[in-house]
C-alpha cells in the first residue's frame, strides 16, 4: 500500500498580470530567491497556513486560496509542500520590501518573476525545483 503524503510546508502561490504569468517571489538575505513558503502549525489547514505565510512572510492580508495546486515531496530534508493558488484582491507593486517579525526579523524584498522564465544561479536550488513543479501544475 502507498504511503500517503502529509504536508508539512505550506506554499501560496500568487501571479499577476492579465495572463497571469508572473510568479510572486522574493531575495532573502541570507538564502536566494525563494517563493513565500512555510511551516504548517499542529490543526491547522494547509490553504489557512499558505494565507498565514502570506501575511507574515510579505505583508499580504488580502488573499483568498484560489484552488489547490497539490502536493509535492520536495526531497529535501523531509518537506512535504501543500502549494496553494492564491487571488489578491488588492493591488501589489512592482517591488516592495517587508520586515518580517519572526526568526529575529528578516526584511525580504518582493518583486515579481516570470512564470516561464528559467530560475537564475541566484534563486535558492530548493526554490529552482519548487518554479519547475508550479509551471507543470499552472
Amino acid at each position: 500500500m502507498p504511503v500517503e503524503l502529509r504536508p508539512n510546508k505550506a506554499c501560496p502561490v500568487v501571479l499577476r498580470g492579465a495572463d497571469r504569468s508572473e510568479v510572486l517571489v522574493f531575495r532573502h538575505p541570507l538564502a536566494g530567491i525563494q517563493l513565500v513558503k512555510g511551516g504548517i502549525e499542529p490543526g491547522e489547514a494547509p490553504g489557512a497556513a499558505a494565507l498565514r505565510e502570506l501575511r507574515e512572510e510579505a505583508g499580504i492580508s488580502t488573499a483568498q486560496v484560489e484552488r489547490d495546486l497539490g502536493l509535492w515531496d520536495s526531497g529535501h530534508t523531509g518537506q512535504v509542500w501543500s502549494l496553494h493558488l492564491c487571488r489578491v484582491t488588492a493591488v501589489l507593486p512592482e517591488r516592495w520590501t517587508f520586515q518580517t517579525a519572526d526568526d529575529g526579523g528578516q526584511r525580504f524584498e518582493f518583486f515579481w518573476h516570470p512564470l516561464q522564465r528559467e530560475a537564475s544561479s541566484a534563486w535558492h536550488p530548493l526554490f529552482q525545483a519548487a518554479l519547475s513543479i508550479l509551471r507543470q501544475r499552472l
